[in-house]
């Protein structure tokens, strides 16, 4: 039977807006023949990533962090249960220079590798998990990083994001998140970057790649996958790039799609050949 591949987004498409992974969509992914290989593919930090990890029992194969910049290799051997394989920095001096012109109210962080991150101030409680530091201006910008996080959490979404398109970022990769959340990440790295090095590592065929995602940090892993499913609750760019439409991600809208994945693998055949007539039949449900 070949391989197959299903990158899956963590918040807001496999956990739900509480943060909560449900029974339902535990079991389903637990449920998935050896022959679908999950690969969890996140904008998460390492730290925040390896207990999702734990609920979905994945301790071996791959997982995407800091939306492509950090690629695992799960092994149970390793005292932290996974290795690094790659990373991808980027100097942050010039784009937070332009940054802190454009916003000067904003919230910054730097991802700190397994630990947490140096921010500018305070961030809301909740929002970054590891430990965080308040650091000097000269401190945040002194290392290259695999991602720079901007929040103004006074302002709308759409106000950000109108903020941020009138700063014109240039030689980075970025996508705003549904609320006044910017991510800012090396050029040219993306989910899909780092998926396309996991599915050479596998050995999977690029038709039997399979993606599901909500947020515009996973327009790039939807072009890419042979399927990308996007969630219900997922803005109208991304549902429009999609496709495939599955429910909301608080009625575990997760489920019909990895449920197809499973049957097109125990059919032998990709997951958009034969399958799709009864995959989309339970995604109308």
């Amino acid at each position: 039977m070949p391989q197959r591949l299903l990158a899956l987004d963590l918040d807001g498409t496999t956990l739900n807006h509480m943060g909560e992974l449900s029974p339902r969509v535990r079991d389903a992914i637990r449920a998935l023949p050896e022959e679908v290989r999950v690969v969890v593919s996140t904008g998460r930090s390492i730290i925040a990533t390896t207990p999702v990890l734990e609920q979905l029992g994945l301790s071996r194969g791959y997982a995407v962090c800091s939306n492509g910049a950090v690629t695992l290799e799960l092994d149970p051997a390793q005292e932290q249960g996974y290795r690094i394989i790659d990373t991808v920095t980027f100097d942050p001096r010039a784009v937070l220079e332009k940054m802190r012109v454009a916003l000067p109210d904003a919230l910054i962080a730097v991802e700190e590798l397994g630990v947490g991150f140096k921010v500018s101030r305070h961030f809301p409680d909740g929002e970054l998990m590891g430990a965080s530091r308040e650091v000097s201006w000269e401190e945040l910008v002194e290392h290259p990083v695999t991602r720079v996080t901007l929040r103004q959490p006074e302002a709308s979404a759409e106000e950000f994001m109108e903020m941020v398109e009138r700063a014109g970022l240039h030689g980075v990769s970025y996508a705003v998140g549904w609320s006044a959340w910017l991510d800012i990440n090396p050029e040219g790295v993306s989910k899909a970057s780092a998926l396309e090095l996991v599915r050479r590592h596998l050995g999977v065929e690029p038709i039997h790649t399979v993606a599901c995602g909500d947020q515009r940090n996973d327009l790039e892993m939807l072009h890419w996958a042979a399927w990308g499913v996007a969630m219900g609750n997922a803005p109208d760019e991304v549902k429009a790039i999609a496709d495939e439409v599955t429910g909301h991600v608080d009625e575990d809208g997760l489920v019909p799609v990895v449920e197809a994945v499973a049957a097109a693998a125990r059919a032998g055949v990709p997951f958009r050949e034969g399958i799709p007539s009864a995959a989309t039949a339970r995604l109308e449900l």
